[in-house]
């Protein structure tokens, strides 16, 4: 099998486990099955910019030639940070791509990974967005109508618990279940006063307080890691090892754990 490789898509089969499929190129890789087994995936040398599709020597932005990297609006730094929106100053990048992607409803979750933290996504990508982290819980808090109003909201939240994953410690272990309702509950109260004034300035209904059940996620993983060791295509071709678990985006072999979404854009053959 060789291609260019795509983040891991992901689906919650009806007992809550997590079903991988690699993209290869234009093929899919089924990956549970595969677990308790050597899978060996070897790069080119070839990285092929996944939106233009001219080869790169180098990938940005998850798998970016430098001029697209530097050109699309989904690449900008508003992205990362969409407190920073400058949609309204008149320079987005794409204003068509912002309209579609940047003014639709966004969810503000809790999420356990290696401990709370506090996340957005748009209102299509759960719990695609809690498994690509590796959570093994989620909870929607809020719903806004904008991705701006939704990192303005995290920011606050920010101030109050992590809103990063520590991906490493993530790869060692399940954190141990939290009451993600109750902490909903104490956390809350801290930002009311934020919450009034964002409603005042975007809109009555602009945020939608929410009453959603926790969502629990298993994990296909047999062994965790006691240490993390990343295997890197630009440092090393060939990884290879007997599969031990999949978790967040993070392939979990034997001789150590590579971020499938961090080589995107990589060709690589799979065998």
């Amino acid at each position: 099998m060789l291609g260019t490789l795509r983040k891991m898509r992901s689906t919650l089969d009806e007992h809550n486990q997590v079903q991988y499929q690699l993209p290869i190129g234009e093929q899919l890789l089924d990956l549970n099955p595969l677990i308790g087994k050597t899978l060996t995936l070897t790069h080119t040398g070839n990285i092929f910019c996944s939106h233009c599709g001219k080869k790169t020597k180098k990938s940005y932005s998850q798998g970016h030639c430098f001029v697209c990297m530097k050109k699309l609006a989904s690449c900008d730094m508003c992205i990362m940070k969409p407190e920073t929106c400058h949609y309204e100053q008149g320079t987005c990048r794409e204003p068509e791509w912002g309209q579609d992607n940047c003014f639709v409803p966004h969810y503000v979750y809790l999420s356990n990974t290696s401990s709370i933290k506090v996340g957005i996504t748009r209102h299509t990508q759960l719990p695609t967005r809690w498994i690509d982290q590796g959570a093994t819980q989620g909870l929607p808090i809020f719903k806004v109508a904008t991705r701006q109003l939704s990192g303005l909201v995290e920011v606050e939240l920010a101030k109050l618990i992590a809103d990063k994953t520590n991906w490493q410690a993530m790869l060692k272990a399940n954190a141990s279940d939290i009451d993600l309702k109750q902490k909903a509950t104490e956390l809350l109260p801290q930002i009311e006063n934020k919450l009034h004034e964002l409603a005042m300035n975007k809109g009555e209904y602009s945020i939608e307080k929410l009453d959603e059940p926790i969502q629990a996620i298993h994990y296909p993983v047999e062994e965790f890691p006691t240490k993390v060791k990343s295997h890197n295509f630009d440092k090393e071709p060939v990884v290879t090892g007997v599969l031990k678990g999949i978790k967040g985006q993070y392939l979990i072999f034997d001789t150590g754990v590579i971020n499938i979404r961090k080589f995107t854009a990589y060709e690589v053959t799979a065998h």
